[in-house]
């Protein structure tokens, strides 16, 4: 496993993952029973935006430094929680990853299970959350995690399946796992992001998706930029299983104020549609 999440944190599609993610965490916290949310590719929880990896891309800038310039997303209520656990860092030039902005919107009786396979950045993910009661940063692969550490004792939850993308076996892998996890805790919700490169890899992701029998699904496809015939990264996707009430229209208002700040092509678009199920 080569990925490094250091060359592309704060990019475009951490924003969109993250104020989505933002919302569904929200949303859990309107009852007061306490819930638990799992990060199965967690990886090393903070980014300094200022280090060489991230300055040799410059993909935040495209991103979170878009953000930051668009005044009219700071006083609108869906962008209320994702700006909540971006704070501590806005001025510090660091951007957290998924695990940390989970955390920071916890109440004192939820939890966290955060999920790293390599070793280098499972070791600064644990230092990140180094006494924290309410967290476990553990060094294991997070396809093993969804096969044995669900469902939570709580109940209740959010898992947050966001893997590299870099096997040929990714998807039947994802599939695979969404499986064991539905039949283990079929009540859960799952938040599984992936890239848009090519328009045929999405559709096999989805036709995998649709043969679990999954009732109730929504996607989230966001495009800076049409597909391209060179396959290069032009948008961000996210599916939801038993996504919350409200979620779809809520995700439709969030893309519709992100076009303009993030598209950088005039065939930038986005969707949120509910996949089709498959044919008896």
């Amino acid at each position: 496993m080569n990925y490094r999440h250091a060359y592309h944190a704060g990019n475009f599609a951490d924003v969109v993952k993250h104020v989505l993610m933002s919302r569904l965490i929200d949303y859990l916290k309107r009852k007061d029973k306490p819930f638990r949310v799992y990060d199965t590719h967690a990886g090393r929880g903070l980014y300094a935006l200022s280090a060489n990896e991230a300055v040799r891309t410059g993909e935040h800038a495209e991103g979170i430094g878009r953000l930051r310039a668009a005044a009219e997303l700071t006083t609108n209520p869906l962008f209320a929680p994702y700006f909540t656990a971006l704070q501590p860092d806005m001025e510090q030039d660091r951007y957290p990853g998924s695990p940390l902005i989970a955390r920071r919107l916890l109440r004192p009786q939820d939890r966290l299970s955060a999920y790293e396979l390599h070793p280098e950045e499972a070791t600064v993910l644990k230092a990140v959350f180094a006494g924290d009661i309410q967290t476990k940063a553990i060094e294991l692969d997070g396809w093993l995690a969804l096969g044995s550490h669900v469902p939570p004792k709580e109940k209740r939850g959010l898992v947050l399946i966001d893997p590299p993308f870099e096997k040929p076996s990714e998807v039947e892998d994802i599939v695979l796992a969404l499986g064991k996890a539905l039949r283990r805790w079929p009540g859960g919700t799952y938040a599984l992001w992936y890239p848009l490169k090519r328009r045929e890899a999405v559709n096999v992701l989805h036709d995998g998706l649709r043969t679990l029998g999954i009732a109730d699904m929504v996607a989230v496809e966001f495009f800076r930029e049409p597909y391209s015939t060179d396959q290069r990264f032009v948008g961000t996707g996210m599916v939801v299983i038993n996504p919350p009430f409200m979620f779809a229209e809520e995700a439709e208002a969030i893309m519709k104020a992100l076009l303009p700040v993030l598209g950088r092509d005039p065939g930038a678009t986005y969707e949120v549609f509910a996949p089709p199920a498959v044919e008896a």
